[in-house]
């Protein structure tokens, strides 16, 4: 099989290069032929993917001749040998093969499994640079290095267990935590030897990888880059229309905690993207307001270079996804965006990995200030200026201030009764008899779940509700009513539980 294989790739690489072969639409390197060859029957899914996608259609030479607007690479030249050729198989997987640990001899070439945005960034480095500064390429590390943040993880994927009187929790596995807040996040990818496999063509060796498959937005490449452009752009087709759509940012903003896509679902944006968005023009570029959609979508407030009908730019393209924002919805309250995508760098005065005090006040230090703030805004007001009234688009932002200060009181409150609960004995989490102290997970009670569905659930989809017109998303569909509700109970717990530490232990 190997020999006769040997013999016909020589014929193929020749009718290739005449005739645009297999389907794609320019021209191909023999490297690329060569993958293809075998990959068309190994793995034809991927082979039709990459068939249908731009990249097999034009060369970078070609994309280079396009209008600064219409561009879809950001880089003025790359290097010769892939100038003139589709962007294929062996152009993506054998790039930077010297920084790969995963780079392996596959079938007579040097490639690598995991495709990084180190790689991506041979066309895309405007894009790849600001993807690097945006919270989402470091969010394995804003998880799993924020001691608060691991304890909360560990306390959704640990095993519960009952010995006939009291609950504890048995560790996990690191699938388990693959398969749930690493999936978003992103895994640890890494090398940790090879494996001989049999396939069509006779005995192969591969790389064996831990953390794999994984397309969360910031995992750690075997290359050391943080990120994954498949996360929005998915393989192999790598298409706009795919990162333009709602459902790629609902596969991690569905909620509860994060009701990105909840919220927009019933809000007039989502309703009239769900009545006529399959009329829209997903693939153009620049995205035309009013021409090629008629609502926004994520990527058209967060991300997308915007023009009106005359050209004219409304809003400029960025993968840095906060560019347009002034303040970070999520968190235990809501403050100003951090100013450095690595958020572990923060603390707040009681030493804490968190951008706000327990009370509430910000740890402005680490947060983008007042001005940074306005402009961010302004960019924002832009995108929404494009189909409203001034008047309309201030009175909105003036909304939203107000519900984050609402939802940002009302966490205070809940906090204030946890608090209480720690300083008298009734929960053990933090201690504040000499100093803040973590005594025990602040996770792991009653009342400290409640607490964390407080802030993690019900002012999260208030404050999105807000943002994005969710309408009930901030009422009842774990909105105010939920936080008002949520509050008796911690108050109610809080009671009860010091009535019966009272009865246990009565003061003389």
């Amino acid at each position: 099989m190997l020999h006769t294989r040997k013999l016909l790739l020589p014929v193929l690489l020749l009718v290739a290069a005449a005739t645009g072969a297999w389907g794609a639409a320019a021209p191909l390197s023999d490297a690329t032929v060569g993958c293809i060859d075998c990959h068309a029957s190994a793995t034809p899914g991927i082979v039709a993917d990459w068939k249908n996608s731009r990249m097999a259609k034009t060369t970078v030479a070609e994309a280079l001749k396009q209008d600064k607007l219409a561009r879809r690479i950001s880089v003025d030249q790359v290097p010769a040998q892939l100038a003139n050729v589709a962007v294929g198989c062996y152009e993506c997987h054998s790039l930077n093969g010297d920084a790969h640990k995963d780079t392996f001899e596959h079938n007579g070439f040097n490639i690598h499994t995991v495709v990084s945005p180190l790689d991506c960034a041979v066309c895309h480095a405007e894009e790849v640079q600001q993807y690097g500064d945006n919270v989402m390429s470091q969010a394995y590390g804003n998880l799993m290095n924020n001691v608060v943040h691991k304890m909360l993880a560990d306390d959704i994927n640990g095993i519960p267990t009952f010995d006939g009187a009291h609950t504890g929790m048995s560790p996990h596995g690191d699938d388990v935590e693959a398969e749930s807040c690493l999936y978003c996040h992103g895994t640890v990818i890494e090398v940790t030897g090879t494996e001989t496999r049999e396939t069509n063509l006779g005995e192969m060796s591969f790389p064996k990888l831990s953390g794999w498959p994984n397309q969360g937005v910031g995992r750690i490449n075997p290359d050391g880059s943080k990120g994954s452009c498949s996360s929005c752009h998915a393989r192999h087709q790598f298409s706009i229309t795919v990162a333009r759509q709602p459902y790629t940012c609902s596969e991690c903003h569905k909620g509860p905690d994060v009701p990105a896509y909840k919220v927009y679902s019933v809000s007039k944006h989502g309703n009239i993207f769900s009545t006529h968005g399959k009329e829209w023009d997903f693939k153009a570029v620049p995205w035309t307001v009013g021409e090629d959609f008629s609502a926004p979508t994520c990527a058209v407030c967060h991300v997308s270079l915007l023009t009106d009908g005359n050209g004219n730019v409304i809003a400029e393209r960025t993968h840095r996804m906060n560019d347009r924002q002034a303040n970070r919805l999520f968190g235990v309250y809501s403050t100003a965006h951090p100013k450095s995508a690595d958020t572990t760098v923060i603390r707040n005065k009681a030493g804490l990995p968190l951008p706000a005090e327990l009370t509430g006040e910000p740890a402005t230090e680490y947060l983008i200030d007042a001005a940074e703030q306005e402009r961010r805004e302004h960019r924002m007001k832009q995108v929404c200026l494009a189909c409203h009234s001034r008047t309309w688009v201030g009175n909105q932002f003036v909304r939203l201030q107000s519900v984050i200060e609402e939802t940002n009181a009302k966490t205070l409150t809940a906090t204030k009764i946890l608090a209480t609960a720690w300083e008298k004995g009734a929960a053990k989490g933090l201690s504040f008899t000499d100093g803040l102290k973590v005594e025990d997970s602040i996770f792991n009670e009653m009342i400290e779940k409640m607490w964390v569905e407080h802030w993690l659930f019900y002012a999260n989809s208030t404050r999105y509700a807000a943002a994005m017109g969710g309408a009930d998303y901030g009422v009842f569909a774990n909105g105010r009513w939920y936080m008002n509700k949520n509050i008796e109970e911690m108050g109610d717990w809080l009671a009860f539980r010091l009535t019966a530490i009272e009865a246990l232990h009565p003061k003389k």
